[in-house]
């Protein structure tokens, strides 16, 4: 008894790992089950058979059999199976002197089924199957009763089984076949009934021809006119969806071939061989020419110099009903990250890496050192770039072509000449580069930091551009003259001659890069302005390891005095601007207008002198009046300023002006003053005031109509200061 549990529970086992194969097959894919299908399958087998209960005395059962299975075409791994067969049940005590034995239940089952198997080859000697049985037997009981003869009865079987199969050859199988059979007497005798565990062997024979004979070997296609240039690990993204190389295919058959599927693979750099193309018919003595792809992986960007690799160039197909595969091998040389070709002036995107840590630690160090420099009122994105302009320079970043490589206007446009562009980790740490390298390293650090940037190729140079972010409309904000930026989508760009790096300052720069996009005036089609972004779609940043690169980054002192020399260039250049048109027009409002731009540069003296002017010419301009008081605000004057303020909402009140646009602003600039006096309550008060006359104008301080004390004043939100007042 102990034997037979002993027995079932390794059947048992064993079918679950059969299963749990099986499963673990079924995700395979099935191009062996296609190319190993066979017509005809004969087999033969036995089990010894261990019932799950008792029947009253001890039997050996064992089963043998003959069965046949048709896979079905097309779908081979599921074969319809035929089984006839014998069960015997031997008894294994004698008759006694109370009744008959077990040997007088001794009977024989002669049985037949019908039922499906699901196959699965895994590898070309071994298969796991899954298969269920249904049939009838006729039990036959030669003893039972002696003096009439033979008795039989009637039962209906099914079996759940698996196989697990080796096959040493095309035609021969050898099966472990492990089931459960369920018999059910559908006559009088029901002692039998109940499930039987078996396992045992087989053999089968397969019909068919082997396709791995000499003779059966299919070659249908011939691959010629390989062409398959250097690779450039650079490049890992673009040859992902654009070719490497290309290859034509030609049915050297009598016979159309179908389902033709092209892949190349490179083992070591691809996690899969990359599909290429899928026809579905080529004829006989047609040809095709398929680009060849290559979805590379990380592994590419571990190289360095030249790599020389052999790769294959896979073709699957059928021919005449039969599955074929043809392979080619393609030598080529893989190139490293820092090398390209100037085909495409926009690969160069490839080597801005503004995901590189020790980049974005130091234009975070930069920003940090200059942080007290800078002016609220200027494009936050222009002053960063001229931050770490200077800050480049500050650290002895200098323009220097390398001898060792051809010169840019050798190699633009050349598919022939490789170049070497370092990465901006490599310049930044050598700080000297070409023009390509300077470009790459500045566009990085200011895309480290959120600032979008492009690159503009004129005919033999490279340099660098960014987004100010500021409208096309308000070009007045980042240059008095609209000449100097270029509007792309809606928003200003800056040119930077980046070359000029450790020589001039950021203003010659901005100059300079202007300069050379105007020079192509009389040649646009010379000129490109790259977006770094889009141009990344299509050329993604090579991999790279981040490291630190320990650099001495300079000294804050020199970058923030560098930084603010260059923008007093530029406040200088806007005010400027301003004070040429008041004193040519005279007019009040110019003034005014000179006196606000004097203020958003904090000088607050030449700014109390235009209002002041603004006021000379029209003592009753009250946008002038609200802009001193502004000063006296900006200077923590705080009860002065209200003072002014409501001496100027009184002059409203008697023009009956209450509901002007510039009530609600002198409303707003009183409720602003009565919050630092910290009369939260009148504030409120003049808050909603103004709300009510326009609430748009209020909207950036909505803070001061929810202030209730002191400890609410965290709840401030961030905005303007104050409302300077420009009109009429």
């Amino acid at each position: 008894m102990f034997e037979s549990r002993r027995v079932r529970l390794i059947g048992l086992m064993t079918i679950a790992v059969l299963l749990l194969g099986a499963g673990v097959a079924a995700a395979q894919e099935e191009d062996l089950n296609i190319r190993y299908a066979f017509p005809l399958s004969l087999g033969a087998e036995y089990q010894m058979l261990t019932p799950f209960g008792a029947y009253a005395g001890g039997y050996n059962v064992f089963e043998a059999g003959l069965s046949v299975r048709v896979p079905i075409p097309g779908a081979p791994t599921f074969q319809p199976v035929a089984r006839l067969g014998i069960i015997q049940f031997t008894g294994t005590e004698a008759d006694t002197e109370t009744g008959p034995g077990t040997e007088s239940w001794s009977h024989t089952h002669y049985y037949g089924g019908l039922g499906l198997v699901w196959a699965n080859r895994i590898d070309k000697t071994f298969e796991l199957a899954l298969e269920l049985i249904g049939g009838l037997s006729e039990a036959v009981f030669p003893d039972l009763v002696p003096e009439a003869g033979s008795v039989g009865n009637l039962n209906l079987f099914a079996e759940l089984g698996g196989r697990i199969s080796l096959d040493p050859s095309y035609s021969l199988s050898i099966d472990i076949h492990p089931s459960i059979k369920y018999i059910q007497s559908v006559g009088v005798l029901q002692d039998f009934n109940g499930p039987i565990f078996g396992i045992g062997f087989g053999v089968n024979y397969r019909f068919g021809e082997d396709p791995d004979a000499p003779g059966q070997i299919i070659r249908s296609i011939r691959f010629s006119d390989i062409v398959f240039p250097d690779a450039f690990a650079a490049m890992q993204s673009y040859y992902a969806s654009n070719p490497i190389g290309s290859v034509v295919i030609e049915n050297t058959d009598k016979n159309p071939i179908a389902d033709l599927q092209v892949s190349f693979e490179q083992k070591g750099f691809m996690e899969a061989p990359t599909r290429c193309a899928s026809i579905e018919e080529l004829g006989p003595d047609e040809s095709i020419t398929v680009d060849l792809l290559a979805s590379y992986n990380a592994n590419v960007f571990t190289t360095e110099g030249t790599t020389p690799l052999v790769g294959e160039i896979i073709a699957t197909y059928t021919s005449q009903g039969k599955p074929a595969e043809q392979r080619s091998s393609v030598s080529y040389v893989l190139r490293d990250k820092t090398n390209m070709t100037w085909t495409d002036d926009a690969k160069v995107a490839a080597f801005i890496t503004y995901e590189d840590s020790a980049l974005r630690n130091y234009a975070s160090w930069v920003r940090q050192a200059c942080k007290e420099d800078t002016i609220d009122a200027l494009s936050g994105s222009l002053q960063t770039a001229i931050q770490i302009y200077e800050a480049l320079g500050e650290l002895g970043c200098l323009y220097q072509s390398d001898p060792s490589k051809p010169a840019f206007e050798e190699v633009q446009g050349n598919p022939i000449i490789i170049d070497s562009v370092s990465l901006p980790r490599d310049t930044l740490a050598r700080t000297t580069g070409d023009c390509d390298d300077l470009t790459v390293l500045y566009c990085s650090l200011l895309e480290s930091v959120g600032i979008d940037t492009g690159f503009i190729t004129v005919p033999g140079h490279i340099y660098a551009a960014f987004n100010t972010g500021v409208a096309a409309r308000d070009y007045r904000k980042v240059h008095p003259d609209r000449g100097m930026t270029l509007p792309i989508d809606g928003e200003l760009w800056v040119p930077v001659e980046i070359t000029l790096i450790g020589e001039q300052g950021f203003m010659n720069a901005w100059r300079r890069g202007i300069d050379e996009w105007l020079a192509q005036d009389n040649n646009p089609e010379g000129r490109e302005l790259y977006l770094t972004a889009v141009a990344q779609e299509t050329y993604w940043p090579v991999g790279l390891q981040q490291t630190d690169l320990g650099l001495q980054y300079g000294s804050t002192d020199a970058i923030s005095e560098a930084f603010r020399r260059q923008l007093s260039r530029l406040t200088s250049l806007v005010v400027a601007d301003y004070r040429e048109r008041a004193e040519s027009s005279g007019r009040r409002q110019d003034y005014n207008r000179l006196g606000i731009a004097y203020s958003t540069f904090e000088q607050f003296d030449a700014a109390a002198g235009a209002f002041g002017e603004a006021l000379r010419i029209d003592p009753g301009y009250d946008s002038a009046r609200v802009n001193l008081a502004n000063l006296r605000f900006l200077e923590g004057d705080f009860r002065r300023a209200l003072t002014d303020y409501e001496n100027v909402y009184r002059r409203l009140e008697t023009a009956g002006e209450t509901d002007s646009p510039l009530a609600a602003k002198v409303l707003l600039n009183v409720s602003r003053a009565q919050y630092e006096l910290e009369r939260y309550d009148e504030a409120r008060e003049s808050y909603a005031q103004a709300e009510q006359i326009d609430a748009a104008v209020v909207a950036d301080f909505a803070f001061l109509g929810t202030i209730t004390d002191t400890a609410g004043r965290a709840a401030e939100q961030s905005g303007p200061e104050i409302l300077f007042v420009d009109e009429d």
